[in-house]
């Protein structure tokens, strides 16, 4: 590894190589093509495991990654016939008006209901539809239910402005050239106004390519939906690219809500985007708030929308129509007085 770290001129230029190295050993009673094949095969599994980890490193074998490979294959493989068969669900939870309690809409969040193992939740794996591109398809779908969702949520709910439907995009949806086209057919199928329609793209993702983001934003723009840069304050956005997003709506990164009660640098830096979002123009909505304490304090922050488990965790279509119920009878949170 040593000896790589040199640079390399190519072309007139300097080039640096890094290695990850995979290490398997061999057993003196295992011989032949077969054993030879199998230790190949293992060093491979730790190479990767290296490149996974970091990159520049080297990594032993250990059987638990050929277990972890196993069950890696298995559940791509159920992926995709979960994607055939349409084996999902949405959950959906509530973003609130802070000041009186009232819902502004609802986030739309995928599970998996798998055959076996029940409901899967999106952190195991949408991931690995990333890798694999299945994201693509899966993500048409989250779209279409939504959108018909969104149509229900008006219908049951009908409020001035109408309650709001959000969608997370992954980075290969926001990359792929068709994505303008799927918002546009899932609207108009559902007979959804593209203004009662919220994309969410992490800050990350649009940092990734910005000059490209930022293109794919306006043409989303153009169709009249809202726009959020979703956990806000993770990313590495100056206040430059942040004013040529597009975007409506910015979403603090729950890292920053659970410790807006101290007197830290998270509480200090909570203030400060609270106010940015404000002298740009822009909804600030506080993810993840779990405490009374939390709430009180983002009211006194003027902070605009809220959405955690203080108000409710994402719901079934069951679950929903409760919610909405509550929201009616006027027993949907316990508010806080504005001091």
């Amino acid at each position: 590894m040593a000896s790589q770290e040199s640079p390399i001129r190519l072309d007139g230029k300097e080039v640096t190589v890094r290695v990850s190295i995979g290490i398997a050993i061999g057993s003196e009673d295992r011989r032949g093509g077969q054993a030879a094949g199998e230790l190949l095969r293992n060093a491979d599994m730790a190479m990767y495991t290296a490149k996974n980890q970091g990159k520049a490193r080297y990594q032993l074998f250990e059987p638990t990654m050929h277990d972890r490979a196993i069950h890696r294959l298995e559940l791509k493989a159920d992926l995709q016939r979960a994607v055939e068969n349409e084996e999902f669900t949405l959950h959906y939870q509530p973003i609130m008006l802070l000041a009186d309690g009232a819902a502004s809409g609802f986030e739309a969040v995928i599970r998996w209901n798998h055959r076996r193992r029940g409901l899967v939740p999106p952190l195991e794996f949408i991931p690995l539809a990333e890798e694999t591109g299945l994201i693509i398809p899966i993500g048409r779908w989250v779209l279409r239910e939504a959108a018909k969702r969104g149509v229900w949520l008006n219908e049951q709910w009908p409020q001035d402005p109408p309650l709001t439907i959000a969608v997370n995009l992954s980075a290969r949806q926001l990359q792929q050239p068709g994505l303008v086209a799927e918002v546009q057919e899932a609207l108009q199928t559902s007979g959804l106004p593209p203004s009662s329609l919220v994309l969410e793209i992490t800050e990350s993702v649009m940092m990734q390519d910005i000059d490209s983001s930022i293109l794919k934003l306006r043409e989303l723009k153009d169709i009249g939906v809202m726009l959020a840069i979703d956990d806000f304050g993770t990313g590495y956005s100056s206040l430059n690219y942040l004013r040529q997003f597009p975007v409506d709506i910015l979403k603090v990164d729950r890292s920053f809500i659970s410790e807006v009660t101290g007197s830290g640098e998270e509480a200090a830096l909570t203030d400060a985007i609270i106010s940015l979002a404000g002298t740009l123009g822009l909804a600030a909505v506080a993810e993840g708030i779990e405490q009374r304490e939390q709430y009180a304090r983002l009211l006194e922050l003027h902070c605009d929308l809220g959405q955690g488990f203080y108000f409710a965790r994402p719901m079934d279509a069951e679950q929903l129509e409760r919610f909405l119920a509550r929201l009616r009878s006027g027993r949907a949170i316990d508010t806080v007085p504005s001091t």
